[in-house]
């Protein structure tokens, strides 16, 4: 396999290791892996089933509750007198369908008990 140029006699030893053998190998897994990546980069075609819905989807009333600096209560612009007012008013919107979007809007000024109120009453 190797040849020994330029000695003398035939008791020195060789000390270079062989890589042709190494080369070799290397070049057959290289064209394997070349052969095999096409096949496995194929997609398979599935038949998905299609989603329809059964009802025209309905938006949500958005109702805007918002408190005041002096601490009352509006919804959508109109003044609530008491916390029973609003709880009527909830009441209301919970039994409808489809349940409004309740968006709620402190005034940067009011306390904080009113919109701990209006947030306890909504959750209720």
């Amino acid at each position: 396999m190797a040849m020994n140029v330029g000695s003398s006699g035939e008791d020195d030893l060789m000390m270079e290791i062989n890589t042709t053998p190494l080369i070799d190998v290397m070049l057959v897994m290289l064209i394997m892996l070349i052969i095999t990546i096409p096949i496995q980069t194929h997609a398979v075609k599935l038949d998905m089933p299609v989603n329809t819905p059964s009802k025209q989807q309905v938006k949500p009333v958005v109702v805007q509750i918002d408190i005041t600096p002096d601490s009352a209560v509006m919804w959508n612009g109109e003044r609530l007198p008491n916390r029973e007012a609003l709880e009527a008013k909830l009441t209301a919107a919970g039994k409808a369908d489809p349940q409004p979007e309740l968006h709620i809007k402190p005034n940067k000024d009011a306390t904080y008990a009113p919109v701990a109120m209006v947030l306890a009453e909504s959750q209720r």
